[in-house]
């Protein structure tokens, strides 16, 4: 027999009689993730000035390259220019890249030497501008001399702080009322634009760049930080480069390049490969033509979260403020994202004119990008 007594749907469809349901937790779609900030962590230090600097030094370099494109005869051509004269010294051996001679330095004029080729009976080969020359190590005389003294200055590089900021304003009648799903409006608004700060924060570090001038600010002039990927200049790579491995789409060959290329000139240790949405897919990728399923398998995976290669282990970092035609390989161990001391994240209460509680959300940030040779970044990638 049917229902006949009193139910919810008698009361009407504006249901005056019934209280309202409504869930206690206010769910947010908006993306506020910043991974790259979760994989580098806390700073253990603080920048003590809005202009944050740090020191960097480097090895004598042990290569340099021909400068000459006049040759004859390999074996009596004993003279020849190099870019820089002032890296070699008498008693260097020397051999040119993918070639099995040898060649001991007896003379230097500025950046003419003069070498004994086919030394320690190799065979004279010919040499041709642009060639690359590793110096090997130099044979002392025995009884000889200190050779004349050779050194690097260390380098000063700094980065601007930069200030982030959000306002919170609450009137009096919105702290007082209840609200759906909040204790407290004014926390919930300071916890929104934090969130907010934070994903700001990442995508500066990425992407941001300095004044052309006045980098240090002025009333006028906005004090901002220079990002990670406009500090990259050695190992930086576009697609089409020559020498850079062909096509548009991210693969293994563009990967280990640049890992190689890092390692060859550099002590660095990249641990993270930094990629947005579209080249993260590309590295899944990598390794689908080789999985194999069981007949009972019941997951389909399809991720890469470790790229293990022989110039190191990295992390993949997918990350939403990369851009999506680039891929950036880092040394975590020489980044730091820095708050200026005493200027880390925080809520300050401002005085209010009115009938309304106000305040400010306040951050000052620098990034610290010590020896950017031990980076790398590819661009011009395929994104579709």
């Amino acid at each position: 027999m049917a229902f006949t007594g009193k139910a919810t749907y008698s009361a009407g469809t504006t249901l005056p009689e019934l209280a309202e349901d409504v869930s206690d937790v206010v769910s947010i779609i908006s993306p506020y993730e910043a991974p790259l900030l979760d994989a580098l962590g806390d700073s253990m230090r603080e920048a003590t000035s809005t202009h944050h600097e740090w020191l960097e030094d480097e090895l004598l370099p042990n290569k340099d390259s021909i400068n000459d494109s006049t040759y004859t005869d390999p074996s009596a051509d004993t003279d020849f220019v190099v870019d820089n004269g002032d890296r070699f010294r008498v008693g260097d051996q020397i051999q040119v890249e993918g070639s099995e001679e040898l060649m001991l330095v007896t003379g230097i004029a500025t950046n003419t030497l003069t070498v004994v080729r086919g030394y320690a009976g190799t065979t004279p080969e010919n040499l041709a501008d642009n060639m690359v020359i590793n110096i090997l190590g130099n044979a002392a005389l025995e009884g000889s001399d200190k050779p004349n003294a050779r050194f690097t200055n260390r380098s000063r590089c700094g980065n601007y702080t930069q200030i982030f900021t959000a306002a919170v304003e609450i009137s009096g009648t919105d702290m007082a009322a209840s609200q759906l799903g909040l204790a407290d409006e004014m926390d919930h608004q300071k916890q929104e634009r934090l969130r907010e700060l934070i994903r700001d924060l990442e995508n500066t570090i990425i992407n941001g760049g300095q004044p052309a001038g006045n980098p240090e600010g002025s009333g006028s002039v906005r004090r901002s930080m220079k990002g990670v990927i406009q500090h990259l200049a050695t190992n930086l790579f576009h697609t089409g480069d020559s020498g850079f491995p062909t096509g548009t789409d991210l693969d293994e060959a563009k990967i280990n390049y640049v890992l190689r290329q890092i390692w060859e000139n550099s002590s660095g240790n990249v641990d993270l490969i930094i990629v947005g949405g579209f080249q993260k897919r590309k590295i899944n990728a990598f390794c689908s033509d080789s999985r194999a399923y069981g007949a009972n398998d019941t997951t389909f995976t399809d991720m890469i979260s470790i790229y293990e290669s022989d110039f190191g282990v990295c992390k993949i970092v997918t990350t939403r403020w990369m851009p999506q035609d680039a891929a950036m390989l880092l040394d975590s161990s020489r980044i730091r994202v820095l708050p200026l001391a005493g200027r880390s994240f925080h809520f300050k209460p401002l005085a209010s004119s009115g009938d309304y509680e106000c305040g400010e959300l306040i951050g000052e940030y620098t990034v610290e990008l010590k020896n950017e040779a031990a980076h790398g970044v590819i661009r011009n990638l395929s994104t579709s």
